[in-house]
């Protein structure tokens, strides 16, 4: 759940996903070219987790994939995602090696302002029962909602509303 005084509003997904939403002061074409080039995804985190991207394609299309410096618990290691969806200023999602995806979307409200929500699905990572549980008692449910609201409260005082 979203920290009271806090810009970013929860967003009802469903099962199997975390979702969470902030309306932030740029236009869905800068936002989506900052989320759409994985060597600035550092930029963006608030999880703690994203290091620098080891190669990553000039520009991302779907199927492409990058390769990733994470951290988890003090742990290095690397994942390579294979983007799924890309919709230019609008959506981009990658499938992590796990199974699980990360979206982020982008409506422009008006030509300043841009509401972004950025979710992590992991309906279709075996079967749903299964993950769900797994999921949620290894913490990444808990810990992925924390992550994402850190990251979109970052991207709302880089890009305040005004």
């Amino acid at each position: 759940m979203a920290a009271q005084n806090s810009p970013v509003t929860v967003v009802d997904a469903g099962p199997g996903r975390v979702s969470r939403s902030v309306e932030v002061g740029a236009p869905a074409s800068e936002l989506f070219a900052i989320v759409a080039d994985p060597r600035r995804h550092h930029e963006l985190d608030g999880s703690g987790t994203v290091a620098d991207n080891i190669s990553a394609p000039a520009e991302l299309t779907a199927g492409s994939r990058f390769s990733t410096k994470m951290r988890m618990f003090g742990v290095p290691y690397r994942i390579t995602s294979t983007v799924t969806a890309l919709t230019p200023d609008s959506v981009i999602e990658w499938r992590h090696p796990l199974g699980h995806h990360w979206r982020w979307e982008f409506e422009q409200v008006d030509p300043q302002r841009t509401r972004v929500t950025e979710t992590f699905d992991y309906r279709n990572t075996g079967t749903l029962k299964d993950t769900l549980k797994y999921y949620d008692r290894m913490g990444f449910v808990k810990a992925n909602a924390k992550g994402i609201e850190a990251t979109l409260v970052k991207l709302a005082d880089r890009y305040p509303v005004e």
